[in-house]
């Protein structure tokens, strides 16, 4: 089952950064990475949360016009 993160840390490391997540229990795990996989974690996050708000405007728009039909 997947855990729920509690924290996270992006630090440099030299030519990488460290990655540090804590869990709720707070177990930590830490990742090394490279500039271009943080750029890669970037991007995927970014279009996540676009295509996420996308899907809420389409409800927002859906429940205005639910409101407009119940008026």
């Amino acid at each position: 089952m997947a855990k729920v993160l509690a924290h996270f840390t992006i630090t440099r490391a030299g030519e990488d950064y460290l990655l540090s997540f804590e869990d709720e229990e707070g177990d930590t795990h830490e990742f090394t990475a490279s500039f271009e996989i943080l750029d890669l974690i970037t991007e995927a996050i970014e279009e996540q949360l676009e295509n996420d708000d996308d899907d809420l405007l389409v409800d927002d728009d859906d429940e205005d016009k639910d409101e407009d039909e119940e008026e």
